[in-house]
């Protein structure tokens, strides 16, 4: 009497004579390999692919009112206004160095008045960290944060009030 899980299952054809990869040491092998993520290919995750999962990442913490310093900010309102630029930008104020394994992050965040920094810092830090490891598998070894401005509740007004309004005549 045969075993039907066996008839069921084709085996892999062999040359003649080969006891190559034959017995239960092989059979161990093979299952280990198909088990391997990597053992069917490699995959790379580039940079920038990592800096847009970081900076929407950071975006959505409560309290992020901007991203960047200065002069990324300002690049960024000349992109937004430039037809067929892009838009904005997801990257702004975030630079990633990212390796086989692991990922670093730096982020340049402005906060909302009255939001309490360290916490706010600490959101952002947890945020980041398990979006990353989520959706790329790679380890986060540090997210630092620099925050490089506070937005007052009324300097949006005056930023309005800076930008000349065109006159049509």
């Amino acid at each position: 009497m045969t075993d039907q899980t066996q008839l069921s299952r084709p085996e892999p054809t062999r040359p003649s004579g080969s006891t190559h990869g034959a017995g239960p040491q092989s059979e161990n092998r093979r299952e280990k390999r198909r088990t391997e993520p990597g053992a069917r290919g490699r995959t790379t995750i580039a940079d920038g692919v990592v800096a847009k999962i970081a900076g929407l990442a950071a975006r959505s913490v409560p309290g992020v009112q901007a991203m960047g310093g200065g002069f990324t900010r300002g690049m960024g309102t000349v992109r937004e206004r430039v037809p067929g630029a892009g838009g904005r930008s997801v990257t702004g104020g975030v630079k990633v160095e990212v390796g086989e394994v692991q990922t670093a992050i730096d982020l340049s965040i402005i906060v909302e008045y009255g939001f309490p920094i360290v916490e706010l810092a600490s959101d952002v830090r947890t945020e980041v960290i398990a979006a990353i490891e989520r959706m790329t598998g790679l380890e986060v070894v540090e997210v630092n944060i620099t925050v490089t401005d506070v937005k007052l509740p009324d300097e949006e007004e005056e930023e309005e009030e800076q930008v000349p309004e065109r006159r049509v005549e």
